[in-house]
């Protein structure tokens, strides 16, 4: 490569972190930008049930990446204590697994997703004026699969590495080709959702071919042949026994939001619009937090085959401090000027108004996650992933997805979502306290990272 990867085992952990961390946010930022900017131009130049339509698909396609997004945390956190380890041979072949695995990935989830694509939104009581659109959306979306994952097994490398710069390069050469696919598509030859989801894929494509022209110019920081591509049984069961609770919880928590957006939807097409907006905006100013977390997990990884827990450790404290600075800023700014923020979003004075609402409560959660966010990373880091999955079920079925339920009766009674808002800070809550149980636990116990060596060393 033309630069050595940042190291993550040594130098003052608090600017180390800081700068992996921030080339992470401008990627994830970037690539918010992708829905953000077709809902966007969406709410310039189309109604609301184009609105919808694209809210609807999108979330539907969120879920589906989570479970992209677990996997690949899974191969970060492998190659990262392989490279921690200062073993490239072991770094190679772990890579060479993770490519194998997003072929076959590939392959099977891309037909199902366009098969089941009317289905799906047929259960989510997709509004009627919103159905074709939102199904054109979702199944040209859908041919965008093996982009995703191609894009995804390579940047996870590049990060579990310590190169944090060069997938946001990629992420920036692709947020540029969505803008203006947008603009040409929507704007001007006026193909609403399905320009929408005509946009992103090539952005997505963009975006892989530009991380192989990188990797083939450029070349790898270890010996690597073609014959290393395939599913090393060991590895594949450390990135799955990582990947899954993560990819079972990020499916089962988008999963949740659906199950709400279906409720949100039988209030009709301005109250749908309204939370597709807020969602869009919330996983946009949530980047700050996913980035730290996603930082930490790799450092924590590093610092494990590194045989340092405690600089893991340390890592996890500056993370949540960082984090908490954008997400107080950012609860204070939805509080002051809620409607100013969806105003941007929404032409219709009706979507406005009701998205704030919704936008003020739901706002708190933004705090509150920065805490829940990184001690994930850092369990994930760890390998110890399942108590991620655990709080995530607890806080989304039993506090979240049963309070919007019961809070829907009093947002058609009052005209607005504030009630439903306030469930989603209360269910973080939830998290909050079995997080910080289980870590107070572990830490009686002894540094975790310690434990986590021996068991990928164990797989590997």
């Amino acid at each position: 490569m033309s630069k050595k990867p940042l190291s993550l085992i040594e130098g003052r952990v608090s600017t180390t972190l800081l700068r992996f961390a921030l080339p992470f946010l401008g990627a994830n930022i970037l690539q918010s930008l992708y829905g953000a900017i077709d809902l966007l131009i969406i709410g310039r130049y189309c109604d609301s049930a184009a609105i919808a339509a694209v809210s609807i698909g999108s979330q539907v396609m969120m879920t589906l990446l989570g479970l992209i997004i677990g996997v690949s945390t899974g191969c970060t956190v492998l190659i990262g204590q392989k490279v921690g380890e200062g073993d490239k041979e072991k770094a190679a072949r772990s890579f060479g697994s993770a490519i194998a695995l997003a072929i076959i990935l590939a392959v099977v989830i891309t037909p199902i997703m366009i098969l089941v694509a009317s289905p799906i939104l047929g259960l989510m009581n997709t509004p009627t004026e919103a159905l074709q659109y939102a199904k054109q959306y979702l199944i040209t979306c859908a041919c965008g699969i093996p982009f995703i994952l191609g894009y995804n097994a390579l940047s996870g490398f590049f990060r579990a590495t310590g190169d944090s710069k060069t997938p946001m390069i990629f992420v920036f050469i692709s947020s540029c080709i969505n803008v203006v696919g947008n603009i040409l598509l929507i704007g001007v030859f006026k193909m609403g959702a399905l320009g929408a989801a005509l946009a992103t894929i090539l952005s997505q494509l963009a975006s892989l071919v530009a991380a192989l022209i990188f990797v083939i110019k450029k070349g790898l920081p270890f010996e690597f042949h073609a014959s290393y591509i395939r599913p090393v049984p060991k590895a594949v069961f450390f990135i799955m026994k990582v990947g899954i609770p993560l990819a079972v919880q990020e499916v089962l928590v988008n999963f949740s939001f659906l199950l709400i957006t279906t409720m949100v939807n039988g209030l009709g097409v301005v109250a749908s619009a309204s939370v597709g907006i807020v969602e869009k905006i919330l996983g946009f100013v949530m980047m700050p937090p996913m980035a730290f977390s996603a930082a930490v997990t790799t450092m924590a990884a590093q610092n494990i085959g590194a045989k340092q827990p405690k600089r893991a450790l340390s890592g996890l404290k500056y993370g949540i401090l960082y984090s908490s600075i954008f997400g107080i800023a950012i609860t204070l700014a939805a509080f002051i000027s809620a409607e100013s923020i969806t105003g941007i979003f929404a032409k219709e004075e009706a979507v406005k108004i009701m998205a704030a609402t919704y936008l003020r409560p739901y706002s708190i959660d933004c705090i509150l996650i920065c805490i829940v966010f990184l001690m994930n990373g850092y369990f994930n880091g760890c390998g110890k992933s399942v108590i991620s999955l655990v709080h995530s079920l607890v806080a989304t079925f039993v506090v979240r997805v049963p309070l919007c339920f019961l809070s829907i009766e009093r947002c058609a009674a009052t005209g607005t979502l504030t009630p439903m808002g306030w469930c989603m800070p209360i269910a973080s809550v939830a998290s909050l306290i079995i997080t910080c149980i289980y870590f107070v636990w572990l830490i009686k116990k002894g540094l975790p990272a310690q434990q986590a060596r021996l068991e990928a060393n164990a797989e590997s």
